[in-house]
Formats: structure tokens, sequence, C-alpha cells
């Protein structure tokens, strides 16, 4: 009943969702910036659509907001790069690869597995390529896997999924974070 009560909870729920759309949007403008001097080595369709900010209310019960830069979704090619908020949770951006995306990625990536255990990225390991959760059934910390576990990963499964994730302890040096393993995954792409 004290909640119900209380407009205040809302109003300050708002209030963050508003910072956090904020700080996606600022996020997309230095993601623009970057892209436009670093995307001559990839396929130049999935810069086609533009950038885009999405909100939702029930991920696993809780809000969200989502930006997804590049964002190229067919029903067999994906190349997708989402940074999201997770209400209670955290901030991510993952790397999402399938089709010949994910084909002619697959050897940098391989190539990468020190990079990417030394800046702390996970792997997906579920079926389901649309959970973005970060328990064990999902996303296993790359050092987790050994050199050929890793591998079989990438080779074997149907999509590619890299993340990273910042804890919201963080909120001051999250947009500076995030945009460092924006910038990480794109020179991994094109080295």
């Amino acid at each position: 009943m004290e909640l119900v009560n209380n407009a205040d909870f809302i109003l300050t729920k708002n209030a963050i969702l508003q910072k956090v759309k904020q700080l996606l949007e600022e996020l997309q403008n230095l993601q623009q910036q970057y892209i436009q001097s670093h995307s001559k080595n990839l396929p130049a369709e999935i810069f086609k659509p533009s950038p885009k900010i999405s909100r939702g209310e029930n991920y696993k019960g809780l809000p969200y907001f989502v930006l997804d830069h590049p964002r190229y979704f067919d029903k067999e090619n994906i190349f997708a790069v989402r940074t999201m908020f997770w209400w209670g949770n955290f901030f991510s951006i993952t790397i999402h690869l399938s089709g010949r995306y994910k084909k002619k990625a697959e050897k940098k990536i391989i190539a990468s597995r020190l990079s990417l255990i030394k800046n702390d990225f996970y792997i997906c390991i579920h079926d389901n390529e649309w959970e973005h959760h970060f328990e064990k059934d999902n996303y296993v910390p790359a050092r987790d896997l050994n050199k050929i576990a890793f591998e079989k990963q990438i080779q074997e499964k149907s999509f590619i999924k890299l993340a990273q994730k910042i804890s919201l302890e963080k909120w001051n040096d999250a947009q500076k974070m995030l945009m460092n393993n924006y910038q990480q995954i794109f020179a991994m792409l094109t080295a």
C-alpha cells in the first residue's frame, strides 16, 4: 500500500529511464562518429538501417533500453551491435552475428580469443540467440573456455554472440566503457 500511494516512486523511475535514454542517445552519436571512419572493411548494407533505441518494460519482469547500431536483421543473416540497459542488473554491449556475417567473422574472432579473455568478454552458449541475461546457461566468460572449446563454440553454433557486462555501479563511467568496448569489437572485426 505504501508504494501504491507513493507517486514519487514512479516519477523517480521515469527520471532514471530518461537519463538512460539520454546516455544511449549520446553513445549513439559517438558510435556514428567512430563508424564514419572505421567502416570501410565492413559490408555497407549493415549501415543502411538507421540506429534504433528501443524501450521495454518486461525483460524478465524489468524495464530495459536497447540501442542497436549497426543493425541488420533478416531471416538468415544478422549483424548487430546491441547496447543494453537492464534495470537492476547491468549495461551490456553485444556483437551478434549469424549467416554470412558469422561465416566471414569466425576466423577473426578465433584469432582474437586472448584479447577477448583479457577484456573480460563473455560468449553465448545458449541455443536461443534472443536471451540477453548473463546467467551461466546463457553466457560464460571467454576465459572459462579452452582454445578448443572456444573454437568449437564459434564454428558450430548457428550464431555468435560476444558480450561485455558493465555493473550499474559504474554508471558515471558506463558511456566511456561502452564506447571502448564498441571500438574493441570493430577493431576485432576489421583486423
